[in-house]
């Protein structure tokens, strides 16, 4: 009998995001579940920091460090012996992101991966597919981070298509919804905005496939669950969360005339979402709604564990042998 933990790896993950600095260390071993042993994250909401040009400000460069710094404490604690860094939307399109880039990887030590949306797309999709296993079907994978929002649909582990645009839920509300709070009629108008942004992707997304399945795999959808959803009890697997549109779309006036601070007494809503809360409702809703689904399954796993999966199918395996 193999013992797949004698050929464990403590694994590392600084995932710097639009929204959030996270690092998540794991004991990763090949053909086992990435098994979770610590992880820190901190909210940083590069959104608020971009300048008109979309280039970052010096208050947010340093608060990216800080949180670097911090996620860097944990990995020495737990004497990781493999760092897996990587950056997506936020760094991707600012016109300084190279310059934070090269600060970055001094504190660090070593490269970091910028992932375009479609990398984001098919590691996210990766993660979805292994968790769900193939009877899943054709499945839908959505996730809506703090700057893009991304797509992917398959069959297999590689999905046939992988689409990103910019409509994050921190992107939307800087731009559309910068009190927190709208009337109506400041809803519509936001909802016209987020739809003429889904325009290339909904364009692009085959018309006659239809998924088996459909998961939402971020923070985003996992509060929004929690508020308007219900929880699935299933014999012999894990509960989950399901939401429907129907549910979504009744709370998502009602979360907007709520003040962001009072949001935090709403089940679900971490006082780091409260702000953003809504813009990532009408994403949420719209693409949904473009795509037409009417209910969606909350994925535990999402991009870091893609990229973990994908590192071990990469370059665990070499230990084992043939």
């Amino acid at each position: 009998m193999v013992n797949l933990r004698a050929h464990t790896t403590r694994l590392g993950v600084l995932d710097i995001g639009s929204n959030t600095i996270h690092m998540l260390i794991v004991d990763a071993a090949p053909g086992a579940r990435p098994e979770p042993e610590a992880s820190t994250k901190r909210t940083v909401r590069l959104m608020k920091y971009l300048k008109e040009d979309g280039s970052i400000k010096k208050a947010g460069i340093d608060a990216i460090l800080e949180a670097v710094d911090e996620s860097m404490k944990l990995a020495e604690e737990y004497d990781i012996t493999q760092l897996l860094a990587m950056a997506t939307s936020a760094l991707r399109e600012a016109p300084n992101g190279n310059k934070v880039l090269r600060k970055i990887e001094e504190r660090i030590g070593q490269g970091v991966t910028v992932l375009s949306g479609t990398d984001e797309a098919r590691l996210t999709f990766l993660a979805a597919r292994r968790w769900y296993g193939w009877d899943a079907g054709r499945l839908l994978m959505l996730d809506i981070g703090g700057g893009s929002l991304e797509v992917a649909m398959g069959s297999d582990e590689e999905p046939t298509v992988a689409l990103s645009v910019p409509a994050g839920a921190g992107r939307v509300t800087t731009k559309y919804l910068p009190e927190g709070t709208a009337t109506p009629e400041q809803l519509e108008d936001v909802r016209q905005h987020v739809r003429k942004i889904l325009e290339p992707m909904v364009e692009a997304f085959p018309k006659s496939k239809h998924p088996n399945h459909a998961v939402g795999t971020s923070k985003t959808f996992r509060s929004l669950a929690r508020l308007a959803g219900a929880v699935l009890r299933q014999p012999g697997r894990e509960d989950t969360l399901i939401m429907t549109r129907e549910q979504l779309e009744d709370w998502i006036p009602r979360l907007a005339a709520i003040a962001p601070e009072q949001r935090v007494a709403l089940p679900g809503i971490t006082p780091e979402r409260t702000m953003q809360i809504v813009g990532g409702g009408v994403v949420a809703d719209e693409i949904m709604k473009a795509l037409n689904i009417q209910e969606i399954e909350i994925c535990p796993w999402a991009l870091r564990e893609g990229a973990i999966l994908r590192w071990l199918d990469q370059f665990g395996r070499t230990r084992l042998g043939f």
